[in-house]
C-alpha cells in the first residue's frame, strides 16, 4: 500500500511514518524542504517538494493522510500569525484536492486532519462527534479545514476527518511545555485548572489515524482522544506524581492571557470530547488512563 503524507516531518508525522514503515508500506512525504531529508530517502521513502507534480505522485497512492499546518501554540495571535495559521491549513488541503481531481487514479480515502479546537471552550459538556462547531477563530479555521478537504468526495474518494486532541508524548506536544517547571519543583496547573483537556498518547493517536485505511465504513468527522478525558489539576497532579514532584504552583488565567493574548485559550478553554466513533468501530486504546500514559512517556 502507498501512502502520500504531509506533515510527515512533524512531531506527529515522524511517528506516523515510523509505524507505517515498519508494517512495510510504502511513503512519499511532501514537504517544504525536501532536500533536506535527502539522507533519509530509501526504496519505500521518498521526499517531495510542494511544487513537484503532486498530481502523478497521487496518480500513484492509495492513502492520503494530510497533517500539514502553521504551529498555532507559542505566539500571540496577530492578524499576520492568524493568516498563516489558517492559509497553513486551507491551501494546502486545497491543493492536495485539486491534484486529486486531476489525477487519473485517486486514492481511497483522505485522511485530512482536524483539531478539538472546533468544539471551541465547552465547560464540562460531554462532546461527541455530532456536537455543532462553536464560532471562534479556531473553531472557524476547522470548519473551514474539514469543508475544503470534504471536496474530494465529488472525485469518489472516501473523506474522514480525524478531530486532534492535545497530544502528549514526551520531545513535544503540550508536555514539552508542561515537564520543565515540575522537574525544577514548580509545576502546577494552569488557570482553575477545572477546565477539561481531551488529550491522547502519540502512540493511541498515529494508530487513530491510520485506523480509517481499512474501515471503509467510517466516512466525515471522528474524535481522537483518549475516552478518559481530565482536568488540568487531574493532568498537574498525575504528572506530579508520576515525576514525584510538587503541583501546587499554579498559573493564573490572567498570566497567560497576558502573555498570549487570544492565543491562550487553547489550553485555559475546557473542552471535554468523547472518541465516540472510534469506540463504535471497534478502535482498540493502549492508554485509555492518565496515569498510564503519563508513567509511559516519563520513563
Amino acid at each position: 500500500m502507498n501512502f502520500l503524507i504531509t506533515g510527515g516531518t512533524g512531531f506527529i508525522g515522524q511517528e506516523l511514518r515510523e509505524t507505517l514503515l515498519k508494517k512495510g508500506y510504502n511513503l512519499v512525504i511532501i514537504t517544504r524542504s525536501s532536500k533536506k531529508y535527502e539522507d533519509e530517502a530509501a526504496t519505500n521513502q521518498r521526499f517531495v517538494s510542494w511544487d513537484d507534480d503532486l498530481v502523478s505522485e497521487m496518480n500513484s497512492v492509495d492513502v492520503v493522510i494530510n497533517l500539514a499546518g502553521e504551529n498555532i501554540f507559542g505566539q500571540r495571535w496577530n492578524e499576520e500569525v492568524k493568516e498563516r495559521i489558517y492559509n497553513s491549513r486551507i491551501d494546502s488541503t486545497r491543493s492536495l484536492v485539486e491534484s486529486m481531481e486531476q489525477a487519473d487514479k485517486k486514492p481511497s480515502v483522505f485522511i485530512s486532519a482536524s483539531a478539538s479546537g472546533i468544539y471551541g471552550n465547552q465547560g464540562d459538556s460531554i462532546l461527541t462527534e455530532e456536537k455543532k462547531s462553536a464560532d471562534d477563530f479556531l473553531a472557524n479555521v476547522c470548519v473551514d479545514w474539514e469543508k475544503e478537504s470534504q471536496k474530494a468526495k465529488e472525485y469518489g474518494v472516501r473523506v474522514v476527518n480525524p478531530r486532534i486532541g492535545i497530544v502528549f508524548e514526551d520531545g513535544g506536544g503540550a508536555l514539552e511545555k508542561m515537564i520543565p517547571p515540575f522537574k525544577f519543583f514548580v509545576g502546577g496547573p494552569i488557570g482553575d485548572g477545572k477546565q477539561y483537556m481531551s488529550w491522547i498518547h502519540r502512540t493511541d493517536l498515529v494508530n487513530a489515524l491510520i485506523f480509517p485505511v481499512e474501515k471503509e465504513e467510517m466516512v466525515g468527522a471522528y474524535n481522537v482522544c483518549s475516552p478518559n478525558p481530565a482536568t488540568m489539576n487531574e493532568v498537574s497532579d498525575t504528572l506530579g506524581d508520576v515525576m514525584n514532584r510538587p503541583s501546587f504552583f499554579r498559573v493564573p488565567k490572567f498570566a497567560l492571557e497576558l502573555v498570549f493574548g487570544e492565543a491562550a485559550q487553547p489550553i485555559t478553554g475546557s473542552i471535554r470530547m468523547q472518541p465516540k466513533q472510534l469506540q463504535v468501530h471497534g478502535f482498540d486504546f493502549r492508554y485509555e488512563e492518565l496515569e498510564e500514559a503519563l508513567a509511559d512517556i516519563i520513563s
